[in-house]
């Protein structure tokens, strides 16, 4: 191939990984590096909590590895909300505000976790406007999905302007 030397290189296991996330499937190879750059690695045993219940949100988390299981207090107990795979992510509102957490979470089983601080994000917000727009719009829909499917769930009846 003559102009071989054009075409990008292939992406790495944990960028393939990333890009496999609704929230950064938009981007482009050089984009996804550069917010892989601003993502902290963490890993967490079975069993630990990640976060708690009423905790200020600071972050968002992409599970790379592992399983991550979501629980709220209702009446003082504890309910299960949902489990999450590789490839999910959870802490969403925290890239927008820094209002308490929820729900918990916690490691099912021993994962790795991808954290994207909310101060990254404003961060990349100012210097890269188009990566900044791109989670942006994933953002939404995917809390707009969310909304809509919570909403045909309780109050069918409820319309939203």
């Amino acid at each position: 191939m003559i102009f071989g030397f054009l075409k990008p290189p292939p992406l790495s296991p944990r960028l393939a990984r990333l890009r496999e996330t609704v929230l950064l499937n938009s981007l482009t190879p050089l984009e996804l590096k550069i917010v892989d750059g601003l993502m902290h690695e963490r890993r967490y045993l079975a069993g630990e909590i990640i976060f708690d219940e009423g905790e200020e949100g600071q972050a968002l988390y992409l599970i790379t590895a592992g399983h991550v299981q979501i629980n709220r207090n209702v009446n003082g107990m504890p309910e299960i909300i949902t489990e999450l795979s590789p490839g999910a992510f959870f802490g969403d509102l925290a890239l927008l505000d820094n209002s308490p957490r929820t729900a918990q979470a916690r490691a099912w089983d021993d994962c790795e976790l991808a954290v994207f601080f909310r101060a990254d994000f404003m961060g990349l917000m100012e210097t890269d406007a188009v990566i900044g727009y791109k989670i942006s719009l994933a953002l939404a829909r995917h809390i707009g999905s969310r909304l809509r499917e919570r909403m045909s769930i309780d109050s069918p009846h409820i319309e939203v302007l």
